[in-house]
């Protein structure tokens, strides 16, 4: 039984049902029409950042025969994605913040 539950919750299987729950949130974000263009974008990008890490990974794996994470170069080029990612969503909500201050100090 443990092995069963070992085998269905590996890495690789919980980061893919992981993505479910995420698209879902995106659905939503881009249903509700209430999140600044900019950060939803950002929160797009996020998935640019899961489609190229994979790739980035498997690639170390099989060329360096070692993880992500301990090839500087793929790693970094990867994590530019997320930094990227948190570059938009901070700043689509920094300019939504900043336009409901000025909508308050005009009434």
């Amino acid at each position: 039984m443990e092995s069963i539950i070992n085998n269905i919750l590996n890495k690789e299987n919980l980061f893919a049902i992981s993505l479910f729950p995420y698209l879902g949130f995106l659905w939503f974000l881009t249903k509700s029409g209430k999140v600044p263009k900019l950060a939803l974008i950002g929160f797009y990008l996020l998935l640019l950042f899961v489609a190229i890490t994979i790739p980035a990974g498997l690639y170390a794996e099989n060329h360096y025969h070692t993880t992500l994470a301990n090839v500087d170069w793929l790693h970094g080029g990867a994590e530019f994605f997320l930094t990227l990612s948190n570059i938009f969503v901070v700043l689509g909500f920094r300019k939504m913040v900043i336009t409901a201050e000025n909508q308050n100090n005009t009434q």
